[in-house]
């Protein structure tokens, strides 16, 4: 047990230091953001403090974070996701995948191939919710309330997905590729 404890302080020492960096900003400047004195601060990232909920809650909001995130063992600079790694799935013949390999709040990144001449019936999201659809290769065509659009590559439009609505490549010989943006409403 003790481990885990020391563990959870050296990674809140080491995401505290990364995620002030990454910001720009100094101990003071974020200390300051976060209600705490500086030295408090200094001996957070140096993974000696042992920390109260209410000054872990105060951090966390200064730096935009869940608690998780802070005492969750390190990211790493990069990560490289191979092809073959990333989950796909087959809907009504085409080929969804996601083009963000970690979830982001409130957002959602798919690459679509659509087979020539298929179509795919898409699935209305919650009340307030916008899609991007970007049209990468071939002819697609978007119908929603009733209207019909034409995408060729690098056409975008953009929509109200919380309604139904449908892809379909228009080529009956080569298959069509596009992203779609989903933002969720909150």
């Amino acid at each position: 047990m003790a481990r885990m404890v020391d563990d959870a302080q050296l990674n809140l020492g080491a995401n505290l230091r990364q995620l002030r960096e990454m910001r720009g900003v100094s101990q003071e400047q974020v200390a300051r953001s976060a209600g705490i004195p500086r030295a408090t601060w200094a001996s957070l990232e140096s993974g000696a403090a042992n920390p109260t909920l209410v000054v872990l809650t105060r951090v966390a909001a200064a730096l935009g974070v869940s608690i998780e995130e802070l005492i969750a063992a390190p990211r790493t600079a990069c990560r490289l996701y191979r092809a073959a790694d990333l989950p796909e799935r087959r809907r009504q013949g085409v080929r969804v995948r996601p083009l963000l390999p970690e979830a982001i709040a409130g957002l959602e990144v798919t690459r679509m191939e659509l087979p020539p001449g298929t179509s795919l019936t898409g699935v209305p999201h919650t009340p307030g919710t916008r899609e991007y659809l970007t049209c990468e290769r071939g002819r697609i065509e978007l119908a929603a309330a009733g209207e019909r659009w034409q995408l060729e590559a690098g056409d975008v439009l953009v929509f109200r997905g919380d309604q139904r609505h449908g892809y379909r490549n228009l080529d009956a010989r080569a298959a069509a590729v596009a992203i779609s943006v989903v933002c969720f409403a909150r």
